[in-house]
């Protein structure tokens, strides 16, 4: 556990004493994200060799005891968060168009950073309940940093957000009045389907699925993510709104009673579907090219959602490996995504999705950037994306009744294709001409392109991650 809790206080630690020495560094924030990447890997290394591991913080006995609990999962989620971090910090330190430098993003970025590291590590109800106020609070606070633009989205997000968390807050005090324990691992040995734990952990899944802008529940994620500076929205979609999901996975996989989970899991399963032809079809409509990328958001977390409703529902642990290719592919691909986005249309001077007529001529990195990342979005092999949607629709294969959820992804998959061929037809016309001032930040560009081409290279290590994410010897 030594290094997963390194991976938690270096980027703690780093936010204390930028905000008490006033500092805005971002070189250093870079060399302490690069630190936090060694201990995540690290931490990789050590529950391969080891196996799972786990700490009580303060040597309180059981069930006083808040539990960290170091995981396959949960070490893989680590060096993914750290990576995306690291990437997004050399984005805001070297993008002329990113308006996070010499701002308090470094703080706050570092701050969310370890706010959900310790979520990733916790193993506790009100632990999570602790670290997702402190991610909130984080992520509220990055969105404002644009400006007054923004106040109106981060102060929604705000009060969202805080209403998500008493909701979940009561549903844990209901398991506490009825169990006595929070702790997880305990929990999975009580919890009974009375009709208690039925309230309780449906209000628990409503708080999370707010937090997590799971529809229906998504109405604050696409005016947030589309007013943040550049940074912050891939920040948020790709690392943000993955935290309250992994506590459902983990809350309906270990704690729910079995029965509760299988009458649960359709009617999640169902607002999965309906995220995807929803959020795809405003996608497919708004005028926005950021508003395009967020409303993609809240479609291709109907995936997640969908996997985790039918791992409810019929019990198959190879959907967990479904579920978290998804997340992982959609973090990639959505950091990819908005870091394009932002240096296009800060670079273009315009918002709107019909200015990027011609650039594959004009910012052809940035472009294919953006095209290769939604690739993996529509599911075209051998992206992250098909890997995910493939372990998905594998346990519907030959099965006749299934057809409506087979329906359902190839619908959704159509209206993905739909919105990101949208951009990409604009980006094939004939550019109007530029001006001779005319200069793109090429290294943004291509530090755009990173994520993109790491999720299409998902297919080179598939079967050990497969391995991995379905409890197999790696």
């Amino acid at each position: 556990m030594t290094a997963a809790l390194a991976a938690l206080l270096i980027p703690l630690f780093t936010a204390l004493g930028l905000l008490l020495l006033r500092s805005r560094s971002g070189p250093l924030v870079i060399l302490t994200s690069l630190a936090t990447l060694a201990a995540a890997c690290w931490a990789l290394v050590e529950v391969t060799t080891s196996g799972p591991q786990s700490l009580h913080l303060g040597d309180w006995p059981e069930p006083l005891a808040i539990r960290f609990q170091l995981q396959p999962i949960t070490a893989l989620l680590l060096v993914f968060t750290a990576l995306i971090h690291l990437l997004v910090a050399v984005y805001a330190a070297r993008s002329r168009h990113c308006r996070t430098r010499d701002t308090d993003y470094w703080p706050l970025s570092c701050l969310l950073q370890g706010s959900l590291n310790a979520l990733w590590l916790s193993s506790d109800l009100f632990n999570w309940y602790v670290t997702l106020e402190l991610l909130g609070l984080a992520a509220v606070a990055l969105v404002a940093l644009s400006g007054r633009k923004a106040y109106g989205p981060a102060l929604n997000y705000l009060l969202l957000s805080l209403g998500a968390s008493l909701v979940y807050l009561l549903g844990v005090a209901l398991i506490y009045g009825r169990y006595g324990v929070l702790d997880i691992t305990l929990l999975a040995t009580q919890t009974e389907a009375d009709q208690s734990t039925r309230v309780a952990f449906w209000l628990m899944t409503l708080g999370l699925m707010l937090k997590a802008a799971l529809w229906p529940l998504h109405l604050w994620l696409p005016k947030a993510h589309a007013s943040a500076p550049t940074a912050v929205s891939a920040l948020l979609s790709a690392l943000v709104v993955k935290g309250p999901l992994f506590i459902l996975w983990r809350l309906w996989s270990e704690a729910a009673p079995v029965e509760l989970a299988i009458e649960t899991g359709p009617l999640l399963a169902i607002a999965g579907v309906a995220a995807l032809l929803l959020g795809g079809w405003s996608a497919l409509r708004t005028p926005w090219l950021k508003s395009l990328v967020a409303y993609s958001t809240v479609a291709q977390l109907g995936y997640a959602l969908m996997a985790l409703g039918l791992l409810m529902h019929w019990q198959l642990p190879a959907l967990d490996a479904a579920l978290w290719l998804f997340v992982l592919a959609h973090g990639l691909a959505k950091a990819s995504m908005f870091l394009a986005a932002g240096e296009l249309q800060a670079t273009l001077g315009s918002k709107r999705v019909s200015a990027l007529r011609g650039t594959t001529e004009t910012m052809p990195v940035a472009m294919f950037a953006f095209a290769v990342a939604g690739g993996s979005l529509i599911g075209l092999p051998p992206s992250g994306g098909f890997l995910a949607k493939w372990m998905l629709l594998e346990p519907m294969l030959g099965q006749s009744e299934h057809w409506p959820w087979v329906a359902g992804i190839l619908l959704g998959t159509l209206i993905s294709a739909g919105y990101v061929f949208r951009v990409v037809a604009l980006a094939f016309d004939r550019a109007d001409p530029v001006p001779p001032d005319f200069k793109p930040d090429r290294f943004a560009h291509w530090l755009a392109m990173l994520p993109a081409l790491v999720v299409w290279g998902l297919a080179l290590v598939s079967q050990p991650l497969i391995a991995w994410l379905t409890g197999a010897t790696p």
